[in-house]
């Protein structure tokens, strides 16, 4: 079982997907950063000096100066502002995912395979790449240099 696992975790699949999620996790304190530092700000003020993550509705119908103050007494709320702020980070996350993903699949299209054969010019048969005479009709091929 150790040896089992000393090769899965050696794999190069394993080892990418953690580096996968390093580098998410890091990516996503600076979209969090990115969203409640320099993108929600300006939008609360733009609305009328609105603090996102402060915004709470208080369900014991009880009134409290801030989203803190509600949850040292003790009162059940809905913290909306938070919502907005981890919906508005989500949707940036899954943005940025999709340009990435989609600049890696444009790289790929770019990429095209080497051909494992060639056709036989004379039989149209398909041939080894390498080969110098054709199994089919053993004629002489022309060997191809890259």
């Amino acid at each position: 079982m150790w040896k089992e696992f000393k090769e899965f975790a050696v794999k190069g699949n394993a080892i990418d997907l953690a580096v996968g999620v390093i580098i998410g996790a890091a990516f996503g304190k600076i979209v969090t950063s990115l969203v409640d530092d320099i993108i929600m700000p300006p939008l609360g003020y733009l609305i009328g000096k609105v603090d996102f993550p402060s915004l709470f509705i208080a369900l014991d119908s009880g009134n409290y100066a801030s989203l803190k103050a509600a949850k040292d007494a003790g009162a059940p709320v809905i913290a909306y502002g938070n919502f907005l702020n981890t919906s508005l980070n989500f949707l940036l996350v899954a943005f940025a995912v999709f340009l990435l993903v989609k600049q890696i699949n444009r790289f790929k299209r770019g990429e095209e395979p080497e051909p494992e054969s060639k056709e036989c010019p004379f039989c149209k048969q398909s041939v080894a790449i390498a080969a110098t005479r054709c199994s089919f009709c053993t004629s002489q091929l022309e060997v191809e240099t890259a």
